[in-house]
This record gives structure tokens, sequence and C-alpha cells, in this order.
């Protein structure tokens, strides 16, 4: 098993200077797979990129805030993410997957090793579709533990997708902007949809998956980051995806962070991006 090369020497410092509490909301740990192994069934196997990595990253960067969102190639394993946590559990939350075996003493557990919230795959290539029957059991859950759901989705889901998202009982959280395709613009149906969505006073919507909607510069992305911003400015939030699971291109997170300014355009705004937001969400403090 190879180990994620992680050589800061070689990666640039942003030129845009993250504010103080600044929280990557959306971020992984992958292994290492010595200690808790990949999941038997996976659509991918990724490079071990372990905690050590992570807060490595997030020192050179300037962040001083991470959520670890579980990846699908650990399955419902939730150790390396809980083991990330308790690393430094003040400055460090989590998302979930969880299974229909899962009792109330797991969601406790899991509750009581940072995490907020439970993520749910519409992705294709990563795997079924959930079950909608646990999916519906598990917001019942959700709505007893305060937590929200993360829905991961392609663009073409989300008009398929949008009456489900109305009817949810608990706060959900869109990853990637939706992955529309940016070069579409922002008249394309899907992401006319995202915005009527975005309008319902529970959801929330990551402006970071830039390098999955556009290629580098990431120029066309801009529009579409800025314009969700500008629509629910207090319910957005920003993430590195380090280390990018199945990517398309090698992204520097430096040029990820040097977008920020181009779409959350004054410190206000910034500031409830980077800073506020998460911390509503997640319970820093």
């Amino acid at each position: 098993m190879t180990v994620h090369a992680l050589d800061l020497t070689k990666r640039r410092k942003p030129n845009f200077k993250l504010p103080p509490g600044t929280c990557d909301a959306h971020c992984h740990v992958f292994g290492p797979a010595s200690r808790f192994p990949y999941v038997e069934g996976r659509r991918y196997t990724p490079e071990d990129a372990p905690k050590e990595a992570l807060a490595a990253l997030h020192a050179h960067l300037g962040i001083e805030r991470t959520v670890i969102v579980q990846a699908s190639c650990h399955g419902s394993d939730n150790r390396a993410m809980l083991d990330a946590i308790a690393s430094n559990p003040t400055r460090i939350k989590g998302v979930a997957i969880v299974a229909p075996s899962f009792t109330d003493a797991d969601y406790r557990k899991l509750h009581d090793g940072g995490v907020r919230g439970v993520r749910f795959n519409f992705v294709k290539h990563l795997g079924d579709p959930p079950d909608m029957g646990f999916f519906n059991a598990t917001m019942a859950r959700l709505k007893e533990l305060g937590w929200h759901v993360v829905l991961h989705m392609y663009g073409s889901d989300i008009i398929p997708l949008s009456d489900m998202m109305r009817k949810l009982p608990v706060p959900f959280v869109i990853d990637h902007m939706g992955r529309v395709d940016a070069k579409d613009g922002v008249d394309q149906p899907p992401f006319k949809a995202l915005l009527e969505i975005a309008r319902l006073p529970g959801c929330w919507i990551k402006v970071c998956g830039s390098e999955r909607i556009s290629m580098p510069p990431y120029d066309l992305a801009v529009p579409i980051a800025r314009k969700i911003v500008e629509t629910i400015p207090d319910r957005v939030l920003w993430g590195t995806d380090f280390p990018h699971p199945n990517p398309t291109h090698e992204a520097d997170e430096a040029d990820l962070v040097d977008l920020v300014p181009k779409f959350a355009v004054d410190a206000a705004t910034q500031k409830k991006l980077l800073v506020d937001n998460p911390a509503q969400l997640y319970g820093f403090g």
C-alpha cells in the first residue's frame, strides 16, 4: 500500500491569507490500511493519507479547524476518522457513513467522538444508490441527535432528487456545488434547480470541488461558486477535499485557497464562509 506523497517543500503557500479560525469543512483521512483497512467491495483503493498528512497540510495552508468526511473506501467503518478527531477534538469534527445495523449505542459513540452528520452517496460510480427506507429511517435518528445529512450527487441528480430534498426533516448539506458541470454556466437547468433548493432554510452548500467541476485554473467554477455564496451567504461552507479521491488531475490546494476571494469577494463574506458558518453547523467555539 502506498502513502500519499505530501512533500510540503514542493508546495507553495497560498497568496490569500486565510482568516483565523478557518475551517476545512470537506477533507478525508485514508488509512493507514495496516491499521484501518479499506472496506471489501470498495470502488477504489486510495493511497494512504493518514491524519498526520492532513494536519501537515492544514498547518501549511493556515487552516485551524477541520471537518473530516467519511469516504466510501472505508465504508461504515469510521475508526480512522474517529481516531483523527480524537487527536484534537475541539478543532476536528466528522461526518460518518452509517449502516442499517447501527444501534443507538453506535450512534452515541459517534456523537461522543465528534460526529455531527451522516453522508449519503448518490454518485453512481461510487456504489449503488441508498435504500430509501434506510435513508428515511436514518433521518429520524439524525433529528433526534441534532445532526444533519450530507448529500453527494451529480448535477444530473439535482432535479430528480429535488422533491426528496424539499421533504427532509433535518438540515442538509450538498457537496461540491452539486457537481454541476462548470462549463455549462449559471443558466443550466441543474444549477437553477440547485439555487431553488438553496433557498430552503435547511439547505447548506459546499463551495468546494472546483477541481471536480472544472479544470485548472478553475475560472469556470468561479461564477458557480459566487452565485451560491451570493444566494445563501450564511449557509455556505468551503473545503480542500484533500486528498482528492478519484481525481482527474493533480490539484494544488494553494490554488484552491486562492480561489476563495474570487467568489467570496469581501472580508465579511469570507469570514462567514470560512469561520462563522462551519462554527455554527459543527459547534466549534
